[in-house]
């Protein structure tokens, strides 16, 4: 059930990163076309646009990176061929996942209520619209490691299986 649950929360996370993504593209080729063609005036806000666009892009692809487990990986160790041992590498990466999520999490409310005092200057936007996207990763990555490491210990429990 709440596996379901996180993998809906996913997809709702894909369609807005494509979303987004489309979003992000308009406000840049505005640029694009303003600065090198004349055409149209050079307008600020949609420099100011596209960072909040891009940052909302960056933190909602590493939480759908973080469910797919194609987030940054270092591998100083070769993959261990004991159940018990690849239980434990995997497992410490989710674990490291989990605690770095919480702290994003925990101070990333307090980072959101620095932005809300505060305004974009272009579009006198309010900054907690871009500064909350820390805190709703943090979150999601929580969730998301949590529940591979439920099941990495499924697996585990499950019994041996064939190493490839």
């Amino acid at each position: 059930m709440i596996g379901h649950l996180l993998d809906r929360y996913c997809f709702l996370l894909r369609l807005c990163l494509g979303a987004l993504t489309f979003l992000l593209a308009l406000p840049v080729a505005a640029q694009i076309i303003a600065r090198y063609t004349g055409i149209i005036p050079v307008y600020l806000w949609t420099e100011e646009l596209a960072t909040f666009l891009f940052v909302w892009v960056v933190m909602i692809g590493s939480m759908v990176a973080v469910w797919d487990g194609t987030h940054f990986n270092v591998e100083v160790l070769p993959e261990a061929r004991a159940p018990f041992a690849r239980l434990l590498q995997k497992g410490f990466v989710l674990v490291l996942l989990i605690v770095f999520g919480l702290l994003f999490a925990w101070y990333g409310v307090e980072y959101t209520r620095f932005g809300a005092i505060q305004n974009s200057v272009m579009m006198r936007m309010n900054m907690a619209i871009t500064h909350v996207a820390v805190p709703v990763a943090g979150i999601s990555w929580a969730a998301f490691a949590g529940w591979r490491l439920y099941e990495a210990v499924a697996e585990y429990r499950a019994g041996p299986e064939v190493v490839k």
